[in-house]
């Protein structure tokens, strides 16, 4: 890779933010960044107030943010592509590419050989299936969604390297064309300093059982199946339930007409996105935390690596999870209750079942931790990529470091 250098690592995603996608970018970039240096990142600017100056992030690593203006998600997409075009002109070619979705991807794609000597295509979702459940118009749009397949089949075909959390997007990725020898599953990962481990809380006379869902307030997450779970369950016990996620002003409308009463009554609390040691307490604060997705093209054909459970499951509050494939390839039954995806009753129950037997949450707690500890740090994440730019894309390490020994711990 002499004709070049550095890496390029470009995401149509704001940053830093609240949200999954900054701290899995964070953690990427760092690893990126210690390991080889040279590292450019370029995402959205977290809103008009945010500094666009360019500056260091950490050793290695620049932070370039970049704007996306536009009344829709077309036209911010299309923005987006024209600042990073700016910011290239007159740029050397790149060492690596790395992209995480089309919208930045595709243009690098298609001049792959101009721009980098290597793509790498991080895929943690494809439009062509996601954008329905946040974008519900776009699915009318037969002519868009096919540009969009069009688009995500370029850049699967033309990466060097597909990196992604989920076992199961990694096989649909290969049902999609890409070649089994190119992709790598990464899970998802957690600071285990920030979502440290305390044992569930005990059972007190009179106090109400408070359960947790974070996360975006979608049916494609199941956070009406939360709600109707709380309805249930408060026909025979106390409970109250607290939502942590984004709420557009049509989702907030929806959230809370499906809550109507619960709201007048106390028993649903709305927080705003909240900072992840913030998140880490209020995990100790609850008795369950919720992990309720439905059956659906999103979760069970293309995929996800959830971070809330893996965030649930090493803070040590006792977990309740649908018994999806995306599940079990992180959380075996004695870490978490799996229940039957799309069924409050099965969310009550399983409720009532930690109520019931006050030895069940401490055991679940305990293997849940040791599981995170073992699979699913940052750390362990970090590595896997850099092991992955070395063995699939010829990167040699500046210096030592990021050891598998070094970092564990």
């Amino acid at each position: 890779m002499a004709s070049a250098s550095g890496i390029v690592y470009a995401s149509f995603d704001r940053f830093p933010a609240p949200k999954g996608a900054a701290v899995h970018i964070r953690a990427f970039v760092e690893a990126l960044g210690a390991a080889f240096g040279g590292v450019d990142l370029l995402a959205l600017r977290d809103g008009p107030t945010a500094s666009a100056t360019p500056h260091p992030l950490v050793e290695g690593v620049t932070y370039h943010p970049l704007d996306a203006r536009g009344r829709d998600l077309v036209a911010q997409a299309l923005s987006f592509r024209t600042h990073l075009a700016a910011w290239w002109r007159d740029r050397p070619r790149a060492s690596v590419v790395h992209v995480r979705s089309i919208f930045e991807g595709y243009p690098v794609a298609r001049r792959k050989e101009a721009l980098t000597d290597a793509l790498v295509f991080e895929v943690n979702g494809l439009p062509s299936i996601e954008l329905k459940y946040h974008h519900p118009d776009v699915a009318e749009d037969a002519e868009l969604m096919l540009k969009l397949v069009a688009q995500e089949d370029v850049c699967i075909a033309r990466a060097d390297l597909l990196v992604t959390p989920s076992e199961v997007t990694a096989e649909y990725l290969v049902k999609r064309g890409a070649e089994a020898s190119r992709v790598r599953v990464i899970p998802n990962g957690v600071e285990l300093e920030v979502f440290r481990h305390a044992p569930p809380r005990g059972l007190e006379p009179g106090r109400p059982v408070r359960l947790l869902y974070s996360g975006t307030m979608t049916s494609w997450q199941g956070v009406h199946h939360v709600i109707e779970a709380l309805r249930l369950l408060r026909a025979e016990v106390p409970a109250v339930l607290t939502l942590v996620g984004p709420l557009r002003k049509h989702q907030r409308r929806v959230l809370m007409e499906r809550c109507g009463d619960l709201l007048l009554e106390g028993a649903v609390e709305l927080r705003e996105p909240m900072p992840q040691d913030a998140l880490a307490a209020l995990h100790h604060e609850c008795d369950a935390v919720l992990v309720p997705l439905p059956v659906n093209d999103r979760n069970c054909v293309q995929g996800c690596c959830p971070l809330k459970l893996l965030e649930a499951m090493a803070s040590g509050t006792p977990v309740i999870a649908s018994n999806l494939p995306v599940v079990r390839t992180l959380a075996e039954p004695d870490e978490v209750l799996l229940v039957r995806p799309g069924s409050p009753k099965a969310i009550a129950e399983a409720v009532k079942d930690l109520r019931a037997n006050p030895a069940l949450g401490p055991a679940l707690s305990a293997r849940a931790r040791a599981r995170v500890e073992r699979d699913f740090t940052w750390a362990r994440a970090r590595e896997a990529l850099v092991v992955a730019y070395e063995e699939q894309l010829g990167m040699k390490r500046r210096r030592e470091g990021l050891s598998p020994e070094a970092e564990r711990g």
